[in-house]
């Protein structure tokens, strides 16, 4: 959001591009989505072994931050799952399940992000695309944003979803987790090395 005062950083007027939409929501949306989490999964299980190998304690890639005002790991795995299910029920049409922020172990993180994954496997193809010229609303602190479901995927939901795993494979990297830029693009679909 801009600051008070200046213009939105996100226009939600319709776009161009989303009006003539060649490539279906749903296959934009949910398997992007459902990699991303596959990905973060795998990036989890190097993390563990990682740990085990070094002799350091994985709360201490739990807690980790980029920056004393950023979110620890645990909450940017939880907040990815929330932009997964969120924008997945958003553009379905539908209410997404809730999943309390609890998680606070590597086992329970993976869990959630297994549930998450098993929630996005429930959306149809007809439900996503059959919500093309859907009005999408997005209740913030203090305001409501409103998308088509074309912008409100591309001009917040990916980017959010994409900022918190990024963020997640980031946290773990700069511990000295080994991942490498083939685990952020396809790390759930690599046999473990």
């Amino acid at each position: 959001m801009a600051p008070s005062g200046r213009r939105p950083y996100l226009h939600p007027t319709p776009q161009a591009w989303s009006i003539a939409l060649s490539v279906s929501l749903y296959e934009i949306s949910i398997p992007t989505y459902r990699r991303g989490l596959q990905n973060l999964s795998s990036f989890l299980d190097k993390a563990a072994a990682h740990a085990t190998t070094q002799g350091v304690d994985l709360s201490t890639y739990a807690e980790a931050r980029l920056a004393p005002d950023m979110h620890p790991f645990t909450r940017q795995v939880q907040i990815a799952s929330d932009a997964a299910k969120g924008g997945a029920a958003r553009l379905a049409g539908i209410e997404a399940p809730p999943m309390p922020d609890t998680e606070t172990t590597f086992p329970q993180l993976k869990e959630r992000i297994a549930k998450t994954i098993a929630f996005l496997d429930t959306i149809t193809k007809q439900q996503v695309d059959s919500r093309q010229a859907a009005t999408i609303e997005l209740p913030l602190p203090g305001r409501t944003m409103t998308f088509t479901a074309p912008d409100f995927l591309m001009q917040f939901s990916l980017a959010n979803f994409l900022f918190h795993v990024t963020t997640a494979y980031a946290l773990l990297r700069s511990h000295g987790v080994p991942l490498g830029k083939m685990d952020f693009l396809a790390g759930g679909q690599m046999a473990p090395a």
